[in-house]
């Protein structure tokens, strides 16, 4: 099949690149002349396992192509996915502007009859916006072309998206036409094999699921979350509860991890575009915006441990931060726990010496020069020159890496023996029993602690 994707961002690339290696032949137009020029070199803007020699190897076999216009692109498309990015907007709501300009640009260019699927995160009845937009386009030309437009949403997760997009778990499709259907069909057929798990519904029902899926996964961390601040007030141990309620058939243990808030590009804004469609259809979000502001809260939380044990003022001290990407397994550091934490303890005056395996390019690019330049920020290049006269390891994602750390040389590089683990990677008792103290997110509560001890400490050192 001739597939066009517009957008190679995380959704188009991953998208592009699995169909071209299913057989199809696939075309990714980017307006960024830069990322374009990269990717025909086999350079990619994201880190995604698998992704790389996925694309290089379709590019090779010529199944996979890229361009900066759909004016470049050789014969026409049987499907065009839209699969540009829709941030949040400053009032929350998402910022459409990418997908009503990729639409003018698909009526400006399609000469036959196609499908054109929105695989973006869209707002519910942004499928009718597209469709006016390109049949406007059309008329402009003198034209009268069938096409049909799709709601197709994506369930990647960022880390391990090559694998939810050839095995995925279901596949939404909302359509009113029978002519796409039998096109949908035929694209993910070879995937599935078996149509059982290929849900068809209306489009807004595509569109709103998408929605939902997100605000209640989020809303599972964010209740976890709560759940360890009561446990961590009341010398109870999350993890067993964790362990006990994920157990029950009913809830089941995905998304239960309590940690230091959830970040990431669909989350945080997803949750946000709901609430705004709530506010426009006179619906109280209550339950929205606990999950929100408890995720805000959340990414306080290790902040404010630092200070329990070392202070308000941290000057003197330098802490040793493990992962800055929101999650394992990606370079995306939107909306990251890592942020909060580092933007915080400089504020305060300590000094930070991060390591991430994959997010230093992407750190280096967003964060402050001028943390840079004063010395309070250093990227590290390797997870132990981060530790290096530090007073406290700070773990903000947890990464395999990190798993297992070499503790005696942890406490042979270490200033002080302090761990700040935000994901309740490591054994209490066993970080504790070596010698060092130990503070997890809900893990009990958190024994008292001399500030002025701490700080004296620091400065005698």
């Amino acid at each position: 099949m001739n597939i066009t994707v517009i957008g190679a961002g995380y959704v188009g690339l991953v998208t592009g690149a699995c169909f071209a290696e299913l057989g199809n032949h696939v075309t990714c137009v980017d307006v960024n002349e830069h990322k374009i020029a990269n990717l025909k070199k086999g350079i990619l803007p994201i880190y995604e396992p698998g992704l790389e020699p996925m694309v290089i190897s379709n590019m090779n076999e010529g199944r996979l192509r890229f361009v900066t216009s759909l004016t470049e692109i050789e014969g026409d498309p049987q499907v065009i996915f839209i699969a540009v990015g829709t941030p949040s907007d400053k009032d929350g709501s998402a910022d459409i502007k990418y997908v009503l300009e990729a639409a003018r640009n698909i009526g400006g260019y399609i000469n036959d009859y196609c499908v054109v699927v929105d695989k973006s995160t869209v707002p519910v009845g942004m499928a009718d916006e597209v469709q006016v937009v390109i049949q406007n386009e059309l008329k402009k030309r003198g034209l009268s072309i069938k096409f049909d437009v799709v709601s197709n949403p994506e369930f990647l997760r960022e880390g391990a998206a090559i694998e939810d997009f050839m095995r995925p778990d279901r596949i939404i499709i909302g359509l009113e036409s029978n002519n796409a259907k039998s096109i949908m069909l035929d694209l993910y057929l070879p995937i599935l094999r078996s149509p059982e798990r290929i849900y068809f519904m209306n489009v807004k029902d595509a569109e709103m699921t998408k929605y939902a899926a997100n605000a209640m996964l989020a809303t599972r961390i964010s209740f976890m979350n709560e759940i360890s601040m009561l446990c961590e007030r009341m010398g109870v141990d999350i993890e067993n509860v964790r362990i006990g309620i994920g157990s029950d058939s009913r809830i089941g243990s995905a998304f239960l991890n309590p940690g230091c808030g959830y970040g990431g590009s669909c989350f945080p804004k997803d949750v946000r575009a709901l609430v705004k469609m709530a506010e426009r259809n006179a619906v109280e979000p209550m339950i929205l915006n606990a999950v929100e502001r408890r995720n805000l809260e959340q990414k306080q939380v290790l902040p404010d441990k630092v200070t329990q044990v070392f202070g308000e003022d941290l000057a003197g001290v330098t802490l040793g931060v493990w992962g800055l990407s929101f999650k394992p397994g990606t370079d995306d550091m939107r909306e990251a726990s890592s942020l909060v934490l580092i933007e915080d303890a400089i504020r305060r005056g300590a000094r930070v010496q991060a390591y991430d395996p994959a997010a230093m390019p992407v750190a280096r690019e967003i964060m402050p020069e001028e943390w840079f330049d004063s010395g309070k920020l250093k990227l590290t290049d390797h997870q132990y020159d981060a530790l290096k006269d530090a007073d406290a390891l700070v773990l903000v994602t947890e990464w395999k890496p990190f798993c297992y750390p070499d503790i005696a040389a942890m406490k042979n590089m270490m200033r002080q023996h302090v761990i700040f683990d935000g994901r309740n990677q490591y054994d209490p008792k066993h970080i504790r029993a070596a010698g060092f103290e130990y503070y997890g997110i809900g893990r009990g509560s958190v024994p008292e602690r001399s500030v002025i001890r701490r700080k004296e400490a620091v400065d005698a050192a």
